[in-house]
């Protein structure tokens, strides 16, 4: 019993030490002002669709040669993309004043407006900013309003150091989206 005890030990270690003490930070955006009344009292907000890297739950900083490294052995608080479509939602529903809620759906009534964001890079760029971007789509199942893409790239700088202020950036790109997608709804 002593031996199995004595061999199980080092196991037991390792699993206490690998990712207890490991970081975790949330995907949130500032509020924004009210720019727009819109014809749309509904939007439904798709999954957010990720690169791979972006999709995981490490935070990713790009190194001196371009690659893409972990962040000080940081992680999101949540899954990348059900964060970023919440942070999303939470800023169109601030900045519109329309009831939005992540897909599914959760009336009986559909949406008048879908949101589909597809992003192309989500990294803390070696220069000292995070890039977002990609595209959106907005589209309307009953023809209530103008469908149409387009493709957006921001571009925040890091103000500080570490994953901190890396989660922070890709907080205030978030809301310069939301910006963006309710001004051009």
């Amino acid at each position: 019993m002593k031996k199995i005890a004595l061999l199980l030990l080092p196991v037991a270690l390792l699993s206490a030490c690998s990712g207890a003490n490991e970081p975790r930070y949330l995907i949130s955006a500032p509020p924004g002002e009210r720019t727009a009344n819109l014809r749309s009292r509904t939007i439904e907000v798709r999954q957010v669709s990720l690169p791979a890297y972006a999709a995981g739950s490490d935070i990713v900083v790009q190194g001196e040669g371009g690659a893409l490294f972990t962040q000080d052995r940081a992680q999101w608080a949540d899954d990348p993309a059900r964060g970023m479509t919440s942070a999303l939602a939470r800023g169109l529903s601030e900045r519109t004043g329309a009831s939005v809620a992540a897909e599914p759906w959760p009336l009986n009534t559909g949406p008048d407006v879908r949101l589909d964001v597809r992003v192309d890079q989500a990294y803390a760029r070696a220069d000292g900013n995070f890039e977002l971007s990609g595209q959106y789509a907005v589209s309307s199942p009953e023809g209530t309003v103008r469908e149409f893409v387009r493709r957006f790239n921001i571009v925040t700088p890091i103000a500080g150091t570490g994953a901190p202020a890396t989660a922070d950036a890709l907080g205030r790109a978030l809301a310069e989206l939301s910006r963006q997608i309710s001004q051009a709804m």
